[in-house]
């Protein structure tokens, strides 16, 4: 497994060496990062546990070595982890099944084209 608290430290290196090179690009990064916490409407535990399901289903390990730390200082328990998580696969789920659909009607067009 991934030495997840070593992978996050090797990443804010990687990240700070490309503020250096393009700050403009991180600092957009962040305004759009932090846009939740000026209005506050949802907590901050539940934007981590937001943030961590979005996290798994872009397949980001920098998103999900962040997210799942800050959830935890959030207060987050595994039990939440794990359900925030459900929704996640139910969701990739459902992506797979609407894109299936989607395949099987290029297949039938691509038959009808004949």
């Amino acid at each position: 497994m991934l030495d997840w608290n070593e992978y996050r430290t090797q990443l804010m290196d990687s990240i700070g060496n490309l503020a250096a090179a393009s700050p403009d690009t991180v600092k957009g990064y962040q305004v759009l990062s932090s846009a939740g916490q000026k209005t506050n409407v949802l907590d901050a535990k539940t934007r981590e546990l937001i943030a961590l399901a979005v996290a798994v289903t872009t397949r980001c390990d920098g998103c999900i070595s962040v997210h799942s730390k800050r959830a935890r200082e959030e207060g987050a328990t595994t039990e939440e982890i794990a359900e925030a998580l459900g929704v996640a696969v139910a969701l990739n789920a459902g992506a797979a099944l609407v894109y299936s659909s989607r395949a099987l009607d290029a297949a039938s067009a691509a038959n009808a084209a004949k």
